[in-house]
């Protein structure tokens, strides 16, 4: 089976949406444009194939939700393209990749790292429908580090309660999780750092 190609120009495709992710984690509810991997395979998206392919590598172990883990294509095009090893246990991945965020797992049972390792935890890449306001389906209020006074992030597609996660994820610090939301075209972060809460409508 041919594997779809990733970026174009390999080195300066990884370099740019590195940079945007690394952008988008300093810079808590901002939207980082992200030139998606057209050719990526479904479901995974072009933007978190692009994110996944700039990030992940031989000494990343990558979980796979449900949908993705059920593509077979999927597994393949990532480890021929990071040298990652797919693995099934949560708490083992460095990122995890969610095609489904609506069925998100609960995110102590990622790695959460320790007080002394904290880098030690899983990045999770959730693939979101859309940042725009009229469509999305949360309204988030952010407050925190990299955040002057408070942001304030529109998304569709992420559970009803990631708010009361967000919050208990947060409460662990310097323990927990990283968030990276791919959009159609952009990308946002909600690192562990930050204070998440629902904007009433």
């Amino acid at each position: 089976m041919a594997l779809a190609r990733a970026f174009t120009d390999p080195v300066h495709g990884a370099q740019q949406t590195f940079r945007a992710v690394m952008n988008a984690l300093a810079r808590p509810g901002t939207l980082q444009p992200v030139d998606g991997l057209a050719e990526a395979p479904a479901p995974l998206s072009p933007v978190a194939g692009a994110i996944a392919v700039a990030l992940a590598d031989y000494e990343t172990p990558l979980w796979l939700d449900a949908p993705l883990a059920a593509a077979p294509n999927v597994a393949a095009w990532l480890a021929f393209h990071t040298g990652a090893r797919i693995i099934t246990a949560p708490p083992q991945a460095a990122f995890a990749l969610v095609a489904d965020p609506a069925a998100l797992p609960d995110l102590a049972g990622f790695a959460l790292g320790s007080d002394i390792y904290p880098d030690r935890s899983t990045t999770l890449i959730l693939q979101v429908a859309d940042f725009a306001a009229n469509t999305a389906t949360s309204r988030l209020r952010l407050t925190g580090p990299g955040i002057k006074g408070h942001a304030t992030l529109a998304v569709a597609g992420l559970p009803a309660d990631i708010a009361e996660r967000l919050a208990a994820n947060q409460a662990l610090f310097p323990r927990g999780v990283d968030l990276i939301l791919a959009g159609p075209s952009a990308v946002a972060a909600l690192p562990r750092t930050t204070r998440v809460t629902l904007v009433e409508t």
